[in-house]
């Protein structure tokens, strides 16, 4: 079992019971997923850049990425119907909890400036978003074999209901906030 999910287990579950008054075990947020998104708009041009993407996506996340394409059409960015623009990752189980871990304790501290998350991009159901404007601040990556900067979406998803559970579980998990 991972650090993580333990901490989660012995020491979040029952402060969670605590402060939201719940009556059964099962009704206590927990992360169900964490999705993993790398858009590149490049890709038309450029079909390199999508293989390096997907490397480097399979190299932070542990797992294969799964390459995303065009729902529809788009002349003005000359795009066609199912030409591939991007990768993503869904994480679960114990994946998930070691890739927050790295995320949340070696990664974000490694970004310049860094004053914390915002703490309001919550979507109203729980689930959390977190954008990443580098990938080279996950250690994984050699900063020699990059050939662009590339952002990701992390979203978080969450069997919290409202945004203040959602935000209190991701705290409690050790989600450095903005205050």
């Amino acid at each position: 079992m991972t650090r993580l999910k333990e901490y989660y287990q012995k020491e979040i579950v029952p402060i969670l019971i605590k402060e939201f008054g719940y009556k059964n075990i099962m009704a206590v947020p927990k992360i169900h997923k964490i999705v993993i998104n790398m858009g590149l708009g490049e890709a038309i041009h450029n079909i390199k850049i999508l293989d390096s993407a997907v490397e480097e996506l399979a190299i932070i996340s542990g797992q294969r990425p799964v390459i995303t394409k065009a729902r529809r059409s788009v002349a003005q960015f000359k795009l066609r119907e199912g030409m591939s623009i991007g990768c993503m990752v869904t994480l679960r189980k114990d994946r998930m909890y070691e890739f927050l871990d790295r995320l949340m304790n070696i990664a974000l501290p490694r970004v310049r400036d860094f004053r914390g998350i915002n703490p309001k991009s919550f979507d109203g159901r729980g689930n959390f978003t977190l954008g990443i404007q580098e990938q080279i601040i996950f250690p994984e990556i050699s900063h020699d074999k990059i050939d662009k900067i590339k952002g990701m979406n992390v979203t978080i998803v969450t069997t919290a209901k409202t945004d203040e559970e959602g935000r209190r579980l991701l705290h409690l998990m050790g989600t450095p906030f903005r205050t």
